[in-house]
């Protein structure tokens, strides 16, 4: 089983407005997300048996993001409630698709997440992220999660998804990751939190920074770079790129969750949910993974919010 922890919230995305009622402040239509939990329904999707671990609220935004768990076979049995209210997110989703966000966390309810006292047996991999690392208290909590079940020799996945809107203290966040990477099996970034957490502009060269966080513990780090496709730098492949697949843009709103969930589900199905297995990992097995991987983020691009593809919509 892959467990995924982290938060569940409610984006608020803006609707279309038809050309003959403009208005200035577009209809927001709310949205079940959070990098998380879009990462685990991807996973149930593609039917890889999931869990998710987090504090959901009681509210009905809580209730509604229960059920899509569920609708997409995701275990609930780690799912902590609580009744303070559901995390909202507001997205700014710009003319290229990208989307932008601003954040309401203040006295919500996955904030207050507890340790577990431990996953299920049978347990193969715990997937990490995005807010739940930043907003404490929780953030402890998740942070004692990963170190733990990294302990007990299970494979994980951390995938920061920067938020720099809710980092008051870059610096101490920058030195806070380096302290997770002897935890990880696999991290995956996009280019721009790449250049975030090494403190450089875009257009700077990233390959000393992998390296060095590559040789703190990582089998194996995917960069993913948008339409330009994704690239690993493995410790047994050296460096593997993959082009995007084309397709015309709806939004990305859950494209790099759906490639966190993608790459789980295929290394999975190769038998590969292991520090040795992805540290062993050739050219041609990588190369297959990351194509994987992309062709469902074009999925999930090629519609409106975060809605990951099914198993059959990716079968060849």
């Amino acid at each position: 089983m892959i467990v995924v922890a982290g938060e569940a919230l409610i984006d608020l995305v803006p609707a279309p407005v038809a050309p003959e009622r403009p208005s200035p402040l577009p209809p927001l239509l709310p949205q079940r997300g959070g990098g998380p939990y879009n990462v685990a329904v991807a996973l149930g999707r593609l039917g890889s048996p999931t869990a998710f671990c987090s504090r959901v609220s009681t509210d009905a935004f809580g209730t509604a993001l229960l059920a899509g768990l569920r609708d997409a076979g995701v275990g609930t049995e780690l799912v902590q409630r609580g009744p303070e209210p559901t995390t909202l997110a507001v997205a700014d989703v710009g003319s290229d698709g990208s989307a932008g966000y601003g954040f309401y966390t203040e006295g919500t309810a996955d904030r207050l997440f507890a340790l577990p006292p431990a996953l299920p047996d049978g347990t193969t991999a715990l997937s990490v992220g995005t807010c739940s690392l930043v907003l404490e208290p929780g953030a402890s909590a998740y942070e004692a999660l990963l170190r733990r079940e990294y302990g007990n020799g299970v494979f994980t996945a951390l995938d920061p998804n920067i938020r720099a809107g809710l980092i008051a203290d870059p610096d101490a966040y920058r030195r806070r990751f380096l302290s997770w990477l002897p935890h990880v099996t696999l991290l995956k970034l996009s280019v721009e939190d790449a250049c975030w957490l090494a403190d450089r502009r875009p257009d700077g060269a990233l390959e000393d920074s992998l390296a060095a966080w590559l040789e703190r513990g990582p089998a194996a780090i995917v960069l993913t770079r948008g339409g330009d496709g994704l690239s690993v730098r493995g410790r047994g492949a050296g460096r593997v790129d993959v082009p995007g697949t084309p397709v015309e843009v709806v939004d990305t709103i859950g494209a790099g969750d759906t490639v966190n969930a993608a790459l789980l589900h295929r290394l999975r199905e190769l038998g590969a949910l292991s520090h040795a297995a992805v540290a062993g990992l050739g050219a041609d097995v990588w190369r297959d993974v990351l194509g994987f991987a992309a062709r469902a983020a074009a999925l999930t691009c090629s519609r409106a919010g975060a809605e990951p593809p099914y198993a059959s919509e990716l079968s060849d």
